[in-house]
Formats: structure tokens, sequence, C-alpha cells
């Protein structure tokens, strides 16, 4: 496939993420306010799409609390600057195992296994534009953890977001995932035009090499948009890799602390390098009315309390 720079670009910003990061920076954000905050000054920085997990307000671990979610989703709402939402829906499927000569019973610290309602209930209260799908199961980073996907549980709840009128971002590790995001196309769980995140670099998925990097843009169908991201110190390689091949970008402390060596970033500054690369390469920065029209999506208060 040829290259087609994109010179028509949203960005993205990945405000918090569940890892481990609480604690090696103090600009990673934890409580609903603090994450609404950021993302607000992500969006007056340049970021079209916000992209939310939610956290316990004290220690900063990974949660999937309702109304958690529908703080950060109502006081983003509420700010006086526009921008689409994108609420996670990857907590809820995560396995660790026992001793490798005693993998079960499994451990109780870290496992959290849901059912698809539950994994997405956060999205239909709060109706986000956007909610990702993970679309596939692989080891992740720790040596007895599992980020678990399985194509029923994909299927089923990828068919709940298209019911319930938000546009799935496919998050694919991997070539595998994209395969199977297309066969959510073709059985009609998901709709034609679909949206997908290419997550380079992750341990134990795609690594962060162009090689790799365009065997994942090469499998994207024509008609999708792809955004795509690498961690740490590649994060501001992969905003002009993305743009070149024909993409979108995301960044933000989800995925990278660091604005330079020794500089811990805010998640603004980061969209604001993010904005004057893409800009710098000739491309023009989307804002969040034009992301709406070009995905089709549909801006839409929360349900009521």
């Amino acid at each position: 496939m040829p290259l087609t720079m994109n010179r028509e670009v949203f960005v993205t910003c990945a405000v918090t993420g569940s890892g481990g990061t609480q604690d090696r920076s103090p600009h990673v954000p934890r409580s609903p306010k603090a994450i609404a905050e950021s993302a607000i000054a992500a969006a007056k920085a340049g970021a079209a799409i916000v992209h939310c997990h939610v956290r316990d307000p004290e220690t900063g671990a990974p949660r999937r609390d309702v109304e958690l979610y529908r703080e950060v989703t109502e006081r983003i709402r509420d700010a006086e600057v526009d921008v689409v939402l994108n609420l996670t829906a990857g907590m809820g499927g995560d396995i660790v195992f026992g001793p490798t000569d005693k993998p079960l019973p499994l451990k109780e610290n870290g496992t959290d296994m849901a059912g698809a309602a539950e994994r997405i209930e956060h999205v239909r209260q709060c109706l986000p534009e956007i909610c990702t799908l993970d679309c596939g199961t692989m080891n992740f980073a720790e040596a007895d953890y599992v980020m678990t996907n399985t194509p029923g549980m994909l299927r089923a709840m990828g068919g709940l977001m298209t019911e319930i009128g938000v546009k799935p971002e496919i998050e694919a590790f991997d070539t595998g995932h994209l395969w199977f995001a297309k066969q959510l196309v073709e059985e009609g769980i998901l709709k034609p035009d679909a949206l997908v995140q290419l997550c380079m670099g992750v341990p134990w998925g795609a690594p962060d090499d162009l090689n790799t990097f365009m065997a994942m843009v090469n499998n994207v169908p024509r008609d999708w948009t792809f955004s795509a991201f690498a961690l740490g110190r590649n994060q501001m390689a992969y905003v002009a890799a993305s743009v070149l091949a024909g993409g979108h970008v995301r960044v933000g402390l989800e995925d990278n602390l660091w604005l330079e060596k020794g500089v811990l970033a805010t998640n603004a500054q980061l969209v604001e390098r993010a904005v004057s690369i893409v800009e710098a390469m000739g491309a023009r920065v989307l804002g969040p009315e034009e992301v709406r029209k070009k995905l089709g999506l549909e801006k839409r208060a929360p349900l009521a309390a």
C-alpha cells in the first residue's frame, strides 16, 4: 500500500489509563474532578477526543465504578470547551493466574472478570460518542496477567455498543485483532465505517518498529478510519508516522509520562507537542464538531440518574 499522508488530522488524548503510573508522575490524574480537568485542558490544547479511564481517587488504582464515570462525563459535558468523549470499556476482562506450577485457583488480587452488560453499563448510562473495544486476548506485560476478550464476549459487547448508538473504537494490539474486527463487521455486529486505534509497542502485542506498523496499517480496510500511538519515548515519533501513513494520532499520559528527557509532561503539553508536529507536516488539526461529522457521531447527555 503506498503512503498517502493525511491532511486533516484529529488528535486523541488518552488522559489517565489504568496502568500503575499514578505514583510515577504528579500529573497523572486520579479523582473524577482531576481527570475531567486534565481532559478539558487537553481539549483546549487541541485534542478533539479525550479517552478516559477512572481510578480510585485515593490510591489511583484502576476502577470501573459507574458513578466515577458519570462524574467525569458530567464535568466534561458541562465544560465551556467542546470535546468528543471516548470512555474505555476495557475493564472487567482481567485474569491473574497463580504460580506456574499451580496456576489455579486464580489470584484474587488483580483478577476482575465481568459479563458483557456489566462491562459497558457505564457506557449505557453516560452515552459518550465513542467507547473502546479491545479486539483480542493477549499476554499483557506482567508475568501471569492476561487481558481476556473472547470472541463471544467481543460479539456481545460490540452488539450492545452498536445497539445503544455509541461508536466502538476497535483497539488493535496485533494483526490478529484486526482480523477479528473485520469478522465483526462482516457479521453485522459492527457497522462498516469502523474506527480503529493501532496500539504499538504494548508488551506483548505488536512491537513499535515501522515494518510492523505498516503491516498493521496495510490490514486496515480502506473505508475504515484509523489512529495510532506508541508507548513511551516513541509517542511523538508515531504522531508523524501515523499522519504520514494516512492516519490520526493519539497522545497522553496513559501511554507516556515524559515531554522530553527529565521533564514530566501534562496532558495539555503532550497535545500541544502533537499539534505542533501535525501542523509542521502541513496538515490541519480537526476540531470536535468536524470529527463528529467525519465519524457519524452524536453528542448526547448522560441518562438521568
